[in-house]
């Protein structure tokens, strides 16, 4: 199906901030558990309680193993997202949340501020940045699981998910304090980086009647993501870019993800997908590999014909999204082995 360039770039723009999915503000409240699927114990449980910023969330108990637990913090991607990381019919947190369990770790997930809170950080675009989209409440999470009894305290892991991988390192040395960071699709570059190349792929796409068009889009979102370079944070707070202010580029670039690897010596396991058009196994896993090569914790892996949600690939684009899958269960396993090895 052809898309026009404009509903082709917002794709891009999607993989940013959006608020556009609206939720009902707040949280279940409480507590409450039921039975899994998979045997395990499920708890409706709160991150950030008797906050402004409450969270609904799942704890998975695994079942037949004993306290305490290791455990992992589940930290999804850009834009709003719920605790199973909802893309149309596929649910790639619930599949690594349900597996986990099933081999005796315990796992938290919870509905990502942007997602609960749409409306009021709507208001107030102008000045969130990744602190507030997902680092703070990543924090949060993870001081929950040490301080549940059943938990090791010193066995708390981190996967993060493409935004949530890139940013995984950040989270640690700004209070996490994880035994290890499994990295799904993130990438060492630039945020502004990464979106001009997915949007230069999008428009080298484009059939030949759209080229000018699309070309002419990517032009503008590379002279506005490089106006920034020289702006003040406030004047980069009036700048939207791609449902986000270009404030929140600007954050991120003064943070880079790169001198948090070079300053870490958490454990790491990096994992990507070779079907990925929205992260680049050479530009983005390549790059992980080089700055990270002389460290002997870090466990690379790449899978062929897996895409960015590490599911098989079937059409190359997003589209394929559509089409409700699971993810690989090589990588569910790999990821389990890992941590328990940890």
């Amino acid at each position: 199906m052809r898309r026009t360039p404009l509903a082709l770039l917002t794709v891009t723009a999607a993989l940013l901030l959006s608020l556009t999915g609206c939720t009902d503000d707040g949280t279940s409240g409480g507590s409450s558990t039921s039975p899994s699927p998979t045997g395990a114990t499920e708890e409706t449980v709160t991150i950030n309680e008797d906050t402004p910023w409450a969270l609904g969330g799942t704890l998975t108990i695994p079942a037949g193993a004993r306290p305490p637990y290791p455990s992992v913090v589940l930290v999804q991607g850009s834009g709003p997202s719920d605790r199973d990381e909802t893309v149309y019919g596929n649910k790639p947190f619930k599949d690594i949340a349900e597996h986990l369990t099933s081999q005796g770790i315990a796992v938290l997930r919870f509905d990502k501020r942007t997602y609960t809170y749409s409306r009021q950080i709507a208001a107030d675009i102008t000045s969130i940045t990744v602190e507030e989209e997902t680092i703070q409440d990543a924090v949060a999470a993870a001081d929950r699981l040490r301080a549940d009894p059943r938990m090791d305290p010193d066995r708390v892991f981190l996967l993060g998910h493409s935004l949530g991988g890139m940013l995984a390192p950040r989270i640690d040395a700004e209070g996490g304090s994880f035994a290890g960071l499994v990295i799904m699709a993130g990438s060492p570059r630039s945020l502004s980086e990464i979106i001009v190349d997915q949007t230069t792929d999008a428009v080298a796409a484009l059939p030949p009647e759209q080229k000018a068009l699309g070309q002419a889009q990517l032009d503008g979102l590379v002279a506005q993501l490089d106006a920034l370079r020289t702006m003040s944070d406030d004047d980069a707070k009036q700048v939207v870019i791609g449902g986000a202010s270009g404030y929140y580029f600007t954050e991120m670039d003064q943070h880079p993800a790169a001198d948090y690897l070079a300053g870490s010596t958490t454990p790491l396991l990096i994992l990507q997908g070779d079907k990925d058009f929205q992260v680049s196994p050479t530009a983005d896993f390549g790059a992980y590999q080089t700055m990270l090569a002389d460290r002997p914790d870090v466990t690379f892996k790449l899978y062929p014909g897996l895409n960015h949600l590490f599911m098989t690939s079937t059409t190359g684009t997003v589209d394929e999204y559509k089409t409700p899958s699971h993810v690989d269960t090589t990588v569910l396993h790999d990821i389990a082995s890992w941590i328990l090895g940890g």
